[in-house]
């Protein structure tokens, strides 16, 4: 291509008379050409050999012209993509004064005509060279982009993990919560039955059937949560919606059927909480009323929750004597009481009391006032503010 433009350049002699190029343009845009091989290797190189090959078309007799100085205006484009602002300067402002200066020694009469076509000459390596420095930044501004995207997909991925690797968690401690709890109940209800098989056969029948319930309501439990794994869009998904403090009266009904004499006091005005919140509460009374029953010597415990500006308490205490008997494992109750209520932004105290017992506490924050509205809207259990003073 360059060697066409070279050859249309040099149909136009400097009288304004179109003819054959002579020989020696020829040979001029062959080797100019050539040399524009060299171009992403060694594009200063390039642009000064070419530009020597555009400053003989004045003594061959040839008028100056873009076309002509094709290979000039290729190289300087080039290096103006590939070299810094600096080297492409020092090279084409010398190199265009260069083009143009050998121009008036050739040349009898020299007009304002031939000062314009000079000027042309000089400007067109400038022009070339801008839009190749355009072309550079539009391949940085690419490559920054590209690289963006690269990063922002593996932001995503890793974000995506790491919600797959919380949700397992979450997912785990409703299922030790739950199954714990249930289980827990049903061993109370069994050993209720069995103790009292042979002498209140009644009170025995009682005891069955409320294993019965107990059973079925943990199976529908597990069955609800192992539906989370399940596709959104799946029609058999539960839609249950998950447990808060107004189904704390029902969960202490049932470890009364179990045995457990358990008493509720609520200080200060019930607020509406938000879901995770509401249902970390839930699951906070639940297992350390699953603990007592497993583990401490007593039968009786208090549930307290205090509603304050900022937060809400809950604490459930007992007056056992001693510790869990040495040939039981540890469990995971206690980590995941914390992780509960650490994952809403709360905090979790449990340990043993000074006058005896044990007591486990829960600060969890309530919305402010300004959000108050909104969380009694977005409730997925539909329980209304004025369930709460009934606890």
């Amino acid at each position: 291509m360059a060697f066409v433009l070279c050859l249309l350049g040099g149909l136009l002699h400097d009288d304004d008379t179109l003819a054959p190029p002579p020989a020696p343009t020829y040979l001029i845009a062959a080797v100019s050409s050539a040399m524009l091989l060299a171009r992403h290797r060694a594009p200063v190189a390039t642009t000064m050999a070419t530009t020597l090959c555009g400053m003989l078309v004045a003594p061959l007799g040839l008028l100056p012209s873009p076309l002509v100085v094709a290979p000039a205006l290729i190289s300087a484009y080039s290096l103006a993509v590939r070299s810094e602002l600096r080297v492409v300067v020092a090279v084409l402002v010398p190199s265009a004064a260069l083009l143009v200066a050998v121009t008036p020694f050739f040349e009898t009469d020299f007009s304002w005509e031939d000062t314009s076509r000079l000027v042309t000459v000089a400007a067109s390596p400038l022009v070339a060279a801008v839009f190749g420095r355009s072309a550079q930044h539009r391949r940085a501004y690419l490559t920054v982009v590209q690289e963006r995207a690269r990063r922002a997909e593996e932001t995503r991925d890793s974000e995506a993990r790491r919600k797959v690797a919380e949700e397992r968690v979450r997912i785990a401690r409703e299922l030790h919560d739950l199954v714990a709890h249930q289980i827990t109940l049903a061993n109370a209800q069994a050993a209720v039955a069995a103790h009292l098989f042979d002498t209140r056969p009644e009170q025995t029948r009682a005891s069955l059937e409320e294993l019965v319930k107990t059973t079925r309501h943990a199976l529908d439990d597990l069955r609800a949560t192992v539906g989370l794994l399940r596709q959104p869009d799946d029609p058999s998904a539960p839609t249950d919606p998950a447990p808060g403090l107004s189904q704390v009266p029902a969960l202490l009904s049932a470890f009364r059927r179990a045995g457990l004499e358990v008493w509720m006091h609520e200080d200060g005005t019930a607020r509406p909480l938000p879901p995770a919140v509401d249902l970390t509460a839930y699951r906070i009374i639940q297992e350390a009323l699953t603990n007592v029953t497993k583990h401490a010597p007593t039968s009786s415990a208090e549930v307290r929750v205090a509603w304050n500006r900022d937060y809400v308490t809950v604490a459930v205490t007992d007056d056992g004597r001693g510790s869990p008997a040495p040939e039981r494992p540890p469990g995971h109750g206690l980590i995941g009481m914390h992780e509960r209520a650490t994952a809403v932004g709360g905090t979790l105290t449990a340990g043993a009391r000074h006058q005896g017992g044990f007591l486990v506490s829960a600060h969890l924050p309530l919305p402010t006032a300004e959000n108050t509205a909104d969380n009694t809207a977005r409730r997925t259990d539909g329980t209304p503010a004025e369930a709460r003073d009934t606890l």
